[in-house]
């Protein structure tokens, strides 16, 4: 995981502090740091944004965060330029592991020079350097992955818009130059 100093919510977590016990951790982000995401994010209003993940030890030397993410935000719709508000509620599950981990090693590629992944299967391990991880990145992550890019808002449509059905606005064809061609 690579760390952003202009990240403007962050929950560092000790990895030192990380026991064989899971434990649940909560956060939600402030008015200030909401602010900051829906600038990053480049939408109208962030106005909740909380995450509540396990926390635990994962094979080794690595961490693993599960649990859920939720925000309400506000959008502009593409259609009419009003606000649109919506809910994000997306499952997370994120595993780290230190830089110099083996476990954080790539798939090899086969004798062709081809990679094979599974679409399906888990996630490859992040990496993290130091000695913590930022899980309040994680959930800025998972939400602005889950906001949708073409807001609308409820029914609007483009009613305005027809498509004329006159032949002469028909595009024409690239072998209409040929009709008038005859063989000697």
């Amino acid at each position: 995981m690579k760390k952003d100093d202009d990240t403007p919510f962050s929950y560092p977590v000790k990895v030192g502090h990380i026991s064989a016990n899971p434990v649940e951790v909560t956060i939600s982000a402030d008015a200030a740091e909401r602010a900051g995401l829906a600038k990053l994010w480049s939408i109208l209003e962030v106005k909740a944004l909380t995450a509540t993940f396990e926390v635990r030890r994962w094979k080794r030397d690595g961490v693993r965060l599960k649990g859920r993410v939720s925000a309400d935000i506000v959008q502009t719709c593409v259609v009419t330029l009003d606000p649109v508000e919506s809910h994000i509620d997306e499952p997370v599950e994120v595993v780290f592991v230190p830089e110099g981990s083996k476990l954080a090693r790539l798939p090899l590629a086969s004798e062709s020079g081809e990679m094979l992944l599974d679409p399906d299967g888990p996630d490859a391990p992040e990496i993290f350097t130091g000695d913590s991880i930022d899980a309040g990145e994680v959930a800025a992550e998972h939400v602005a992955l889950a906001i949708d890019p073409y807001p609308r808002k409820a029914d609007t449509g483009f009613a305005g818009h027809i498509e004329s059905t006159d032949k002469d606005d028909r595009k024409p064809s690239p072998f209409a130059v040929l009709k008038d061609w005859k063989k000697d």
